[in-house]
């Protein structure tokens, strides 16, 4: 069959109610490529099977010195050959595409599920464990999607070898047709342990992940404060652990490997004794003596096979519980009504019932919470779809406009609200592409990077790419920005936000990386371009929040003053001391005095 261009223009909605349930979704999703499989299965397997009667209708000839009927047994093997040979080759290539497509099937629903949650992906589930169901869970569940077909097309021929043998011998028959499910029955008692201890070592193995990945992103840190030792002793204990969970798993599956080999061969040894004793008593011929034979000798395939299947299902049923697990994660609310859908994007004010913070329409509002853990909630959470994080139970949506951001379709509320990340992701490619983003067309890109600052980091990104020809929108971005210096890349980053122009735009810290003199210059040039638009600014830069027309102090997780940033100053000591990182002190007049002893 034609392979199909990926990806997918639609993954599907896959049946996450249990992981079974999910492996049988997938399988049903590719109907064509499982019965196709199935039958290169059955070519390929049947020609196999009756190869060893055509070998033994030669032999009887040779006994029988039948010339023609010689003639005829070569004509025949060779016609098995052929259709074994042609079934083969379509058979793998039908099972690679069907192994394929599952993986990329499942590697679009976490990546679909990933864009839904947006920055409420990490508050939900471990970063470890996205790379791990993006990586090696998804080849577990394609490998065994693809197993399917070769399972039904080894069942089919292991009947159809059974039937034949039991209308020539119904003794060898009824033994090849029960031997057969008895061998394949015997691996199950194993699979239990197996899943268990396989589990232990997949969930070891996400942890493991998420350490190195922290400890990575963290590198330079940990030089600075010489942490590289601590967090390579605790990467090292993580994988041992994870050595020994896989260590024992591997006992398990080298038990059930060791038994499909013993217990067929046990199988095939009685059934050619019996045969043996068949033709020394006159009862069969040599030539059917060899048929049955190799009848026999070949249910080792299908055995073969199902106990692939029986490891291929365990690993699976694992995986697929890891990725039902992060395709089950959600808001609560389907966001699909209609009737509450933002008829006109970004219009009215922004409120969030957890720290009643208001933020009134067309203006610059700033943010102070002195805790960034905090702020960094704050602004995740007033883009809407936001998933709680385990074990807590989810909180009153943000609204905009008296409409709750969590009960409109995604797209519509990811229109209307843009949060800018305070550690935002750069993509390798030419600035072009990075700025290419969707935009209302008010703020040119140049308009964007001026309102950055971002002069030097164009020269930067010139004398870094000498094929661009001076032109800094054909530079290219090192993957993540590597290039650039944390301020570079905060101001690139900070231009993307701008060039989109969203009606609500919040920015978490998007200065924090930058000298204060660049900082003054972008207040300034973000007041005046984002003017008559809803901005929000999470900072305690003074710099940027004498330019709010605004300044809301949240404390204890609930708004506690408002007002501008010289009277909350002169005010509020609370605020003070974040501000200023002063001692909190009341003030008389200008000056804060301290309270007597």
């Amino acid at each position: 069959m034609p392979l199909e261009p990926l990806p997918m223009p639609d993954p599907g909605t896959p049946d996450i109610s249990t992981p079974t349930a999910f492996l049988r979704w997938l399988r049903r999703s590719q109907r064509r490529g499982q019965l196709l499989a199935t039958w290169w299965g059955v070519l390929e397997l049947g020609g196999m099977a009756a190869l060893p009667t055509a070998l033994g209708l030669g032999i009887q000839a040779v006994v029988e010195h039948d010339r023609a009927g010689l003639w005829r047994a070569g004509a025949l093997a060779l016609v098995l050959s052929v259709l074994q040979t042609t079934g083969c080759v379509l058979l793998h290539r039908q099972a690679v595409w069907n192994w394929i497509t599952a993986a990329s099937q499942l590697r679009q629903l976490v990546a679909r599920q990933a864009s839904h949650l947006g920055a409420g992906l990490s508050r939900s589930i471990a970063t470890g464990e996205i790379v791990a169901v993006s990586s090696g869970d998804v080849e577990k569940i394609g490998w065994y999607v693809e197993l399917v077909a070769r399972v039904r097309a080894a069942v089919l021929v292991w009947l159809g070898v059974s039937l034949v043998v039991l209308v020539q011998q119904p003794l060898l028959g009824a033994a090849v047709l029960l031997g057969v499910p008895v061998l394949a029955v015997a691996v199950w008692p194993l699979l239990g342990p197996f899943e268990r201890r396989y589990d232990e070592q997949r969930a070891l193995g996400g942890k493991a992940t998420e350490l190195a990945a922290d400890t990575v992103a963290g590198l330079r840190v940990l030089r600075g404060i010489g942490g590289e030792e601590l967090f390579l002793q605790r990467y090292r204990a993580a994988s041992q652990r994870v050595r020994a969970a896989a260590v024992r798993a591997s006992r398990i599956w080298a038990l059930m490997q060791a038994q499909q080999v013993l217990l067929p061969g046990l199988f095939v040894v009685g059934v050619t004794w019996y045969g043996a004793h068949l033709a020394v008593t006159g009862r069969i011929g040599i030539g059917q003596l060899v048929a049955v034979y190799g009848a026999t000798a070949f249910l080792a395939a299908p055995l073969r096979i199902l106990g692939e299947a029986a490891h291929a299902y365990s690993v699976a049923r694992v995986s697929a519980g890891r990725a039902t697990r992060v395709l089950a994660l959600t808001r609560g609310t389907d966001g699909t009504g209609a009737a509450a859908a933002l008829t006109r994007p970004g219009h009215g004010d922004l409120y969030d019932p957890a720290t009643g913070l208001t933020a009134r329409a067309g203006r610059l509002t700033a943010v102070v919470c002195g805790d960034p853990d905090l702020a960094g909630e704050l602004a995740a959470r007033l883009g809407g779809h936001l998933p709680p994080a385990d074990g807590e139970p989810a909180g009153p949506g943000v609204r905009l406009g008296g409409t709750v951001l969590d009960e409109v379709p995604l797209a519509d509320a990811r229109a209307a609200v843009l949060v800018h990340d305070k550690e935002p992701v750069l993509l390798s490619g030419t600035l072009a592409e990075l700025l290419d983003v969707p935009r209302s067309g008010r703020v040119t890109a140049a308009e964007a990077l001026a309102a950055a600052q971002a002069g030097d980091v164009l020269d930067a990104l010139v004398d870094g790419s000498p094929e661009c020809a001076g032109d800094a929108m054909a530079a290219r971005i090192t993957e993540r920005g590597r290039s650039l210096s944390g301020g570079q890349r905060q101001r690139l980053a900070l231009a993307r936000s701008l060039v989109a122009d969203p009606p609500v735009l919040v920015l978490d810290e998007p200065t924090s990386a930058v000298d204060a003199h660049t900082e003054s210059r972008i207040a300034a040039a973000l007041a005046g371009l984002r003017a008559g638009h809803t901005t929000v600014v999470l900072a305690t830069s003074p710099l940027l929040l004498d330019r709010a027309e605004t300044v809301v102090l949240v404390r204890d997780g609930r708004v506690a003053a408002t007002g501008r940033h010289r009277e909350l100053l002169a005010a509020d000591p609370h605020y003070r001391a974040v501000v200023t990182r002063e001692d909190e002190t009341p003030v008389t007049g200008d000056r804060p005095v301290k309270e007597p002893v």
